[in-house]
């Protein structure tokens, strides 16, 4: 249940989302489309198996699109966001302040991003200073896979992948 709704809402609604992009896009000359991937678009979590599913596939769709519109003045990248604070992550944290801290201290940089640094780094790719950047997905994590440690362990929302049952049931 909760792996259709995830796989529902972030990528069929990135496709969708980028389908009319593409047309408008394509009417008006080219443009540029910013997908929101996320950090788990790079690195794999035990703790999110759908989420994780569906940002791996955002990157695949913003790299694929890439390549097949380059030619019509298109430029389709993703923003890779680490933790950020958003309605998402208050959600899961339940807003508390403690809860907030803990993964604040969890990061490198000892801090939670503020969505206005996500937000400059779609609109940097967005502007002609990045007219060559095209497939590309953006890490805006203040280094937090640089170390290769990023997990989502411990989340509100964080639940098996059920696919060890299959290990236990013999195939």
């Amino acid at each position: 249940e909760n792996w259709n709704f995830v796989i529902g809402v972030m990528l069929t609604g990135t496709w969708l989302c980028m389908r009319r992009e593409l047309r408008q896009m394509l009417a008006q000359g080219g443009g540029a489309i910013v997908n929101t991937a996320s950090v788990s678009s790079l690195v794999a979590s035990a703790a999110l198996p759908a989420y994780t599913a569906a940002k791996h596939g955002i990157a695949g769709l913003t790299k694929t699109a890439a390549l097949e519109y380059v030619l019509d003045n298109i430029r389709v990248n993703a923003i890779c966001p680490g933790a950020t604070l958003s309605r998402m992550m208050l959600d899961n944290a339940g807003s508390s302040a403690a809860a907030l801290e803990q993964i604040a201290r969890s990061q490198p940089g000892q801090r939670i991003s503020d969505p206005l640094e996500q937000a400059q780094a779609a609109v940097w790719l967005c502007s002609d200073r990045a007219s060559f950047v095209n497939g590309t997905l953006l890490t805006v994590d203040n280094a937090a896979t640089a170390g290769g440690t990023y997990t989502h362990e411990g989340r509100a929302d964080a639940q098996p992948s059920d696919l060890g049952a299959v290990r236990a049931q013999g195939a």
